[in-house]
């Protein structure tokens, strides 16, 4: 390690409460994505909270302890703004933590854009190498976007943050930011592997008949496609590739057992691509200094055109309901809020845009609510629900049913496609519906 990097960190490094006196009343801070998000800055600042007032903080998936909020149940100090609701945020949300909605490929652009410009960014990195380099670990999301225009940039230190290889904008320079917060090295968020139900398993059954030699995948959370990701392991294909926002666990497996090696790959040909991951301690150290897998920002991995020119593009996300006009909503139930948009969009209409290219959206047939079974496909969305994947974009929808095509089709196609995979018992009244919606043929049939 030079001295002059050296010194220029000697010279940099605060303590986080010190980092925290920097924030100003009416200030907007950008916390990191994912696991980049910091800790104790976090905490810090909220040591603060009758000094200041007016805080807007926002980030992309909170994983860590929210200090901030924890001590301002009033919001009058301290406010979040989340580009994605998950984990910790769910506690806050609709009280002192507001959603704001994205097309994940466009959040660098928005920050760059954005009318409240971050006065502050901090990011959560590993400790600084020889040569100067903070690496951001897994995740890659948006750290340049912010560190651009922020006034003031901040890492805080994590020793247990794998150092994770590019792509491109994966690390800053020492020279490059304005302080140093040598960090308590808090553990890292680990992300329980879901496990798959009866229901899921059947699910991905489908999705796997339509797979083959050279597919490229992308998987969101949860046990549909943890259940994909095994039944790859266990099966005959080879050569697949790997362009995911997130990198699963799922997609470790599959790499161990030998199936993914990306040479089929347009792009980034023999790169497992992603921008971000949580999950286990057994997935970071996999990914740490692994030059396999290539960290990218958002704006590439995400950005449909990218995804498009990817032959054989296989994306597979989850839905939590879909009317009969194929809208679908994956990020609320009614007017309570769940997740976010994300990058489900992004991948449905890039992946479709493929040549040989599939979207999968996946969920059960039926939830049980209140006690009582409903079903997931209903003539219109709940009042409220949000439409994540409009009716012009939706390709694949799955459920333990079967799969609908609904790319190209007619209202009364769609209708008659989905209605073939509800669950039985609802089919009767969906068809009733559909009548009265006119979206219903006399000459439809239901196998």
């Amino acid at each position: 390690m030079s001295n002059d990097n050296i010194q220029e960190y000697n010279k940099k490094q605060i303590t986080a409460d010190e980092a925290a006196r920097l924030v100003k009343s009416g200030d907007w801070v950008e916390y990191s994505a994912t696991i980049n998000c910091p800790h104790d800055f976090d905490e810090a600042l909220s040591r603060r909270k009758d000094e200041l007032w007016d805080v807007n903080i926002r980030c992309d998936i909170g994983p860590y302890r929210h200090y901030t909020l924890e001590v301002d149940p009033t919001g009058d100090h301290f406010t979040w703004n989340a580009w994605h609701v998950a984990g910790h945020d769910k506690a806050w949300i609709g009280k002192t933590l507001y959603h704001s909605p994205q097309k994940l490929h466009e959040n660098p652009m928005m920050i760059r854009q954005n009318s409240s410009p971050p006065n502050i960014h901090v990011v959560m990195t590993t400790p600084m190498d020889k040569n100067g380099y903070f690496n951001f670990g897994a995740s890659a999301v948006s750290n340049w976007a912010a560190m651009e225009i922020a006034h003031t940039v901040i890492v805080e230190e994590n020793v247990n943050m794998p150092r994770c290889l590019g792509g491109y904008q994966e690390n800053v320079h020492i020279s490059q930011v304005d302080y140093v917060i040598k960090g308590s090295n808090v553990a890292l968020p680990a992300l329980p592997k879901a496990e798959a139900n009866e229901v899921e398993q059947k699910i991905a059954s489908y999705i796997i008949e339509r797979m083959y030699d050279g597919c490229c995948l992308q998987l969101g959370i949860g046990g549909i496609p943890n259940a994909v990701g095994q039944m790859v392991a266990q099966s005959d294909l080879k050569d697949l590739g790997v362009h995911s926002e997130m990198y699963a666990e799922a997609f470790m497996d599959m790499y161990l057992a030998g199936k993914i090696n990306g040479s089929r790959k347009n792009i980034d040909r023999y790169k497992q691509v992603y921008s971000f991951t949580m999950g286990s301690r057994s997935l970071y150290d996999f990914m740490d200094d692994n030059p396999g897998l290539a960290a990218y920002p958002i704006d590439y991995v995400n950005n449909p055109w990218i995804i498009a020119q990817i032959d054989n593009m296989v994306s597979i996300n989850a839905g939590l309901e879909v009317d009969l006009f194929s809208q679908v909503c994956s990020e609320s139930v009614g007017t309570r809020h769940i997740s976010g948009t994300g990058g489900q969009l992004d991948f449905v209409e890039g992946a479709y845009k493929s040549k040989g290219g599939q979207s999968f959206i996946c969920l059960p047939s039926v939830a049980v609510v209140k006690g009582q079974r409903v079903s997931k496909i209903q003539a219109t969305l709940t009042p409220g629900a949000i439409v994540t994947d409009p009716r012009t974009a939706t390709h694949m929808l799955v459920t333990e049913y079967g799969i609908a095509d609904v790319k190209g089709k007619s209202t009364w196609q769609r209708a008659e496609a989905l209605i073939n995979i509800a669950h039985p018992d609802f089919r009767d009244q969906l068809i009733e519906d559909a009548q009265k919606m006119n979206i219903w043929r006399k000459v439809n049939r239901i196998s």
